[in-house]
């Protein structure tokens, strides 16, 4: 009998972290991969990340910080990747291949090529209260917020945040 209720124990114990395993990631985290090079060097095609949807329930996207979202809440699409580079109330500028927020150059954290094509953000963008632009690491081959059919990016429309990716053993980390 002692030896039954040991194993009792352990089957409840096993089944209650997987129940809280399995809340957590269906309710505050997500699985998905990186479609296409618009974030290469920080991410590549195919790359697994995960997500945390639960951060922008508390707080809101930050310069910097790499977004998931789907363009224009489309569902139909893939998850898009991006850095958010201005937030609600900036003006976003591209000239001569630099990113201006808010009339000052912006100071890249990470290195990126010159933008060969300013698209809609030629003329000054100002966004709007729930709005943010987006780009992505690799500015020349990237579908982000300078294209129309993008455009700004509503907070509605954003999943979480990408936190760690994961592309086999030895080939994982933060995102930053």
């Amino acid at each position: 009998m002692p030896l039954f209720k040991e194993i009792l124990s352990w089957a409840v114990e096993c089944t209650i972290v997987i129940v809280i395993a399995y809340t957590m990631v269906s309710f505050f985290g997500l699985r998905t991969s990186v479609v296409g090079n618009a974030m290469s060097k920080t991410l590549t095609n195919d790359e697994q990340i995960l997500v945390n949807r639960f951060i922008y329930m508390v707080s809101s996207p930050k310069q910097g910080d790499v977004i998931v979202f789907l363009p224009n809440g489309n569902e139909k699409s893939h998850y898009y990747v991006r850095r958010v580079i201005a937030g609600p109330g900036d003006t976003v500028w591209i000239n001569d291949g630099a990113v201006y927020v808010n009339g000052a150059i912006y100071n890249e954290a990470i290195s990126v090529s010159s933008i060969e094509d300013a698209g809609i953000a030629a003329d000054e963008i100002v966004l709007g209260a729930d709005e943010y632009f987006v780009l992505g690491d690799n500015r020349n081959h990237s579908e982000d917020s300078r294209l129309a059919n993008i455009g700004n990016v509503k907070k509605e429309y954003i999943i979480g945040k990408a936190w760690f990716y994961f592309d086999g053993i030895g080939d994982m980390g933060l995102i930053h």
